[in-house]
């Protein structure tokens, strides 16, 4: 016999058990403690912790079981999925617009190109490594605050 904690999926928690290691075998091949509880009889069980468990576990599927679920065509999950992308391009182009109006008058600093990757390439101006002075473009930053 082994102490294992075995995570049940149903209660979103790790459940401390007594095992053999027959037993574990049979509960990896079954998916986890879940399933194994659920397809293994009543009178296969030998203690009666494990008959509780498997109560519990049957209890909460059957609730799971009531809950309404809803289902969409994939005509409405492309239609979210699309949704979910605009969404994306329009936070981008946001962001891009604040950028421009943010650091727009500065003429020796550009914005990092929009294909650039990492965005860690610079168009022109000063490149942040260069060891040249931001104090320029520092004292604008406050001036537009």
């Amino acid at each position: 016999m082994q102490e294992k904690r075995l995570f049940s999926y149903i209660m979103d928690r790790h459940i401390r058990v007594h095992v053999t290691t027959h037993a574990l075998r049979c509960i990896d091949k079954a998916g986890g403690i879940d399933e194994y509880l659920l397809k293994t009889p009543y009178h296969k069980m030998d203690t009666e912790l494990g008959l509780l468990w498997k109560a519990k576990i049957e209890k909460m599927y059957e609730e799971l079981g009531k809950k309404e679920v809803a289902f969409f065509s994939p005509e409405d999950e492309a239609k979210f999925e699309q949704g979910f992308k605009d969404l994306k391009l329009d936070e981008r182009a946001a962001r891009r617009e604040f950028r421009r109006r943010l650091y727009g008058s500065s003429a020796n600093t550009k914005l990092p190109t929009e294909g650039a990757p990492n965005g860690n390439e610079w168009d022109g101006g000063a490149s942040p490594g260069d060891g040249s002075s931001h104090s320029d473009h520092e004292q604008q930053l406050f001036a537009h605050a």
